[in-house]
């Protein structure tokens, strides 16, 4: 029995000894896993990338429109700003002077200041959108009589201004009026002197100024915030104009109240050398702060 095992068993296989325990078989290896081709591999790393960026960006789209929501609109760069009353004007350009004028002298004396350009070319075009004031009793050449000027001011005003200003220098008044679809009346009058001096002895812009259907006036507080931020005066230019209000005295007024109706009227005083302006604005209810600072200001720098 022992040969015959002994026999059956492979060539050169070790025989256990009698007793001994038999190992069991040995059994396969499990493969390997195949390595992921480079190309794969690049595949799934450009998902992670993308899966994470996505992420990230929901999370600062989230916060920038939070961020958005919680300040106020004029605060963003770029985003257009709420409508705040202004007007709009055409583009200003300054009026040619004659053959032969000199420039207006800026030296800072105001003595030395006189305009030479046509007084017409000097006035504020109307804003787009209103229409010509019909009231207003000026020529095609918007040149008005000293009358039809001081229809203006109240009646029991006008024999002494219009005696100041047949023996204080008046040369002639040219004048500009429209109205917009608010219903706000302006009307701009440039008066012009034989020299700046005369100026100071018209009396018909100040603070105890009667004007027709405005008796009493006050000074305009808030016109003081505006002009505080206006450029500081430089020898710059911007457009063919001086930054800030150069040469331009500048005192604007309003009625604290309706005198026996409905209407406000504001004033705007503004002298520049040789020419005094006025500019009376008015409203049913209330005129607009906004655009009345807005028309001073133009009007400044076409005079400056």
């Amino acid at each position: 029995m022992t040969e015959q095992n002994t026999a059956d068993a492979a060539p050169g296989a070790a025989v256990p000894a009698p007793g001994a325990a038999v190992p069991a078989p040995e059994t396969e290896a499990a493969p390997a896993a195949a390595p992921v081709p480079p190309k794969d591999r690049r595949k799934l790393l450009a998902a992670l990338r993308w899966t994470a960026a996505a992420a990230v960006f929901a999370a600062v789209a989230s916060g920038v429109t939070y961020g958005i929501t919680g300040v106020e609109r004029t605060d963003i760069p770029g985003l257009s700003t709420r409508d705040d009353g202004r007007w709009t004007y055409p583009t200003l350009s300054k009026p040619a002077l004659p053959a032969g004028a000199a420039p207006a002298r800026t030296d800072g004396s105001r003595g030395a200041e006189t305009h030479y350009a046509p007084l017409t070319g000097l006035l504020l075009p109307a804003p787009g959108g209103s229409t010509p004031d019909t009231g207003l009793k000026a020529g095609k050449d918007q040149l008005v009589s000293v009358d039809a000027f001081l229809e203006e001011y109240a009646p029991d005003s006008r024999p002494k201004l219009k005696v100041e200003l047949e023996y204080e220098g008046l040369r002639q008044i040219a004048a500009r009026g429209w109205t917009t679809p608010d219903g706000t009346r302006t009307r701009v009058y440039l008066l012009r002197f034989h020299a700046a001096g005369f100026v100071d002895g018209f009396h018909g812009c100040t603070y105890d100024t009667r004007l027709a259907g405005a008796p009493v006036l006050e000074m305009d507080d808030s016109w003081s915030a505006v002009r505080s931020k206006q450029p500081v005066v430089t020898d710059q230019h911007v457009a063919g104009f001086p930054v800030g209000l150069a040469g331009t005295d500048i005192s604007l007024y309003r009625e604290p109240a309706p005198a026996g109706g409905d209407e406000q009227t504001k004033l705007g005083c503004l002298q520049a050398g040789d020419i005094q302006a006025v500019i009376v604005q008015s409203r049913k209810g209330e005129v607009a702060t906004v655009p009345f600072h807005q028309t001073v200001i133009l009007q400044s720098q076409l005079l400056s």
